[in-house]
């Protein structure tokens, strides 16, 4: 499966910055948890653009950092 667009990803976040933290960190939760979880051949990163293109994923901005 192909990664979302950008333009499809930019609606779900405030910035380009934003996207790459939010999909990093819901990656290394994939790997950390669930290994070998997912479809098959689908790499953690692309898993995680699925699902912040899909609203699965939330984020909230604070004074510290995106938690």
């Amino acid at each position: 499966m192909k990664q979302p667009s950008l333009d499809i990803l930019m609606q779900k976040v405030d910035s380009k910055y934003t996207l790459v933290v939010a999909a990093a960190k819901r990656a290394r939760m994939i790997t950390e948890n669930q290994p070998n979880a997912g479809p098959k051949g689908q790499k953690p990163v692309t898993q995680a653009l699925n699902e912040i293109a899909n609203g699965r994923v939330k984020y909230a901005r604070t004074k510290a950092g995106i938690k």
